[in-house]
């Protein structure tokens, strides 16, 4: 069965030991090693250094796929991080969080070229509601819901409607599925 492992650059700005870490981990078996490209005490602070990840995936010893994380928050992004480190992959995190979509738009724009022009507010929404759904079908209907509730406070979806604040507040305490399909539906945009 195939291993892989994720990590982070080092434990601090003194220890950024990523370069050998790697060799080390690819010499115990792993099949492939994904990156984050910030230290342990950093946390998600700062901007990810994404050049140590390029100089794992430019080492000459590694022959593993090297997959790069961090602050990957738009397709263009994404294609610059490709291009700056030439990494086998890209894995995305918080940039999905709110907007799952993202990876098709990523998807399209390395296939294309071209960015997607917009989604309709239907659309996004309706997106989101299989989301919960998913949410609620993996785990059970409060744990579901308290687990999307992040992704619906961060959502681009219903920023810069006007008067939102008490129907975010709604949003972010709905405790049934019918609560929160009830509270999306009445939003006006």
């Amino acid at each position: 069965m195939p291993v892989t492992a994720k990590t982070r650059l080092g434990w601090d700005d003194s220890s950024r030991i990523i370069v050998d870490l790697a060799e080390s981990l690819q010499d115990c078996g792993i099949q492939a090693l994904a990156i984050h490209g910030r230290t342990r005490a950093q946390m998600y602070t700062g901007e990810a250094d994404w050049s140590l990840i390029g100089a794992v995936k430019r080492n000459a010893r590694m022959r593993i796929p090297i997959i790069g994380n961090g602050d990957v928050t738009s397709p263009i992004i994404c294609q610059q991080r490709f291009e700056e480190t030439g990494v086998d992959a890209v894995m995305i995190g918080r940039g999905s969080i709110g907007r799952p979509w993202i990876f098709g738009e990523i998807r399209h724009f390395l296939d294309t070229g071209e960015l997607v022009s917009s989604y309709t507010f239907d659309w996004m929404v309706d997106v989101l509601k299989q989301q919960v759904i998913d949410s609620v079908n993996r785990l059970d209907e409060r744990r579901g819901i308290l687990h999307i509730r992040r992704h619906l406070a961060a959502t681009p979806v219903f920023k810069g409607i006007p008067n939102f604040r008490d129907t975010r507040i709604a949003l972010l305490r709905a405790e049934t599925v019918e609560d929160l399909f009830r509270i999306i539906d009445s939003i006006n945009r």
